[in-house]
């Protein structure tokens, strides 16, 4: 459930008219609801009370320091894929013994900056990182807290690009290899083996695949056990889903009904790392209408907000409601809705079926809390929106709007051009 919710005909967050902060902020313009996020990511910690965890939200889907602190507050995590990411949950104050992290191209400079903050461990990828983390751990005089990333071979059933639990995908161990690297990982001088990690994908709308890569892990664990090496923590990663179009994903509470069952008897902390199912009905994008055009088969409604400043639609396909910040009763129209960007590729919304709109007038993406300005960029040289977070009557700005000179704040001109 999320609080972007009509009132008569007019759109609100919370208790703030859309049409109020676009006003006020501009346009294109991240609005996410203070209530959403936390209901959400106390949905998780209440699931999972009767056992010992961690949430540990997943940075990548939504890193703005704000949102961040928010969870801080509340006792919860991170699951951190960069260097990037580190520095951003640290700032924001999430503790470090509540980071994990995951990727499968740790550089040396991340690998020293992560044990310098102790965080709580590594999710090793391959064979070749763990012996790079020994090596750093080693110059550095300190033992690693690592966990292996076990690739269970399950079919998660959603888009190929954000699966990431089968045997052809780059992340994690094989599970039929993993007995051996744990031997290595349990020899290896400067590393300490605590745990043991799976993720098997994003926007996963059954608890099956959940269940059953839990399964295999728990097979393994048992021979782990035998062999000597104890697990204190069990990761089983994020993925669940949330409803976009018709989808009818599980809750939290309905996952940890699932999953534990499976873990009675353990003596383990589980680390959960949900993203999406957390942040992305929490957050939507609004756009302004700049142009009407009609085409041969169908009207073009080109907005101010691009592929640059959410990606979903044109890298997935990925399909978001769009609906009028101030409803009116007009007839309803095919459409594309496009952005202002120089590739064909640039949309929020084909063969769309819509209520007529009118120059200026503001449309809101919906579901557009994660994976959205998280994955934004700069191309075309578009400045990046900003970001504003709704409590209530109140309404804080956490991200200022980029301006033409950000964009040139980087660049050198070398002397021989001056």
């Amino acid at each position: 459930m999320h609080l972007f919710k009509y009132r008569g005909d007019e759109l609100f967050a919370e208790d703030v008219p859309v049409e109020k902060l676009a006003e006020e902020y501009g346009t294109p313009l991240y609005i996410y609801s203070y209530n959403t996020l936390l209901r959400h990511f106390r949905a998780y910690t209440d699931a999972f009370n009767d056992y010992p965890h961690i949430i540990c939200f997943a940075i990548k889907s939504n890193a703005n320091s704000a949102i961040l602190r928010l969870f801080a507050k509340n006792g919860g995590g991170a699951d951190i894929a960069s260097g990037g990411e580190l520095y951003i949950a640290l700032r924001a104050g999430i503790p470090p013994e509540k980071i994990v992290y995951a990727g499968v191209g740790k550089t040396e400079e991340e690998i020293r900056f992560a044990l310098r903050s102790r965080i709580l461990m590594f999710n090793v990828e391959s064979a070749d990182e763990l012996r790079e983390i020994n090596r750093v751990a080693g110059i550095m005089n300190i033992k690693a807290p690592v966990a292996l990333r076990i690739n269970p071979d399950i079919d998660p059933e959603t888009h190929p690009y954000i699966a990431t639990g089968l045997r052809k995908h780059k992340f994690g161990i094989p599970i039929e290899d993993a007995l051996e690297h744990y031997r290595v990982a349990s020899r290896l001088k400067n590393i300490n083996v605590v745990g043991i990690h799976k993720h098997i994908g994003s926007q996963i709308t059954k608890v099956s695949p959940f269940v059953d890569a839990l399964k295999r892990v728990l097979i393994l664990m048992d021979k782990l056990s035998i062999q000597g090496v104890n697990i204190k923590y069990l990761d089983v990663g994020g993925g669940l889903g949330i409803s976009y179009r018709d989808e009818e994903p599980p809750l939290p509470k309905d996952l940890a009904k699932s999953l534990i069952p499976l873990l009675k008897g353990r003596r383990l902390t589980l680390i959960i790392e949900p993203g999406r199912s957390i942040a992305g009905n929490a957050g939507i994008l609004v756009t302004k209408t700049l142009y009407l055009k009609r085409g041969e088969d169908r009207e073009f409604i080109i907005v101010d907000a691009g592929m640059n400043d959410l990606i979903r639609p044109s890298f997935y396909g990925a399909y978001h409601h769009l609906l009028p910040v101030i409803r009116k009763k007009r007839d309803t129209v095919l459409c594309d809705v496009v952005g202002p960007i120089c590739e064909s590729g640039d949309f929020l919304a084909r063969e769309r079926e819509l209520k007529r709109v009118k120059h200026g007038e503001h449309l809101a993406v919906m579901g557009a809390g994660a994976y959205g300005f998280s994955m934004s960029s700069n191309y075309n040289s578009r400045p990046r929106p900003a970001e504003v977070l709704v409590k209530g009557r109140e309404h804080f700005l956490i991200r200022e709007r980029e301006t033409y000179s950000d964009l040139v704040r980087n660049d050198r001109i070398p002397g021989f051009l001056r």
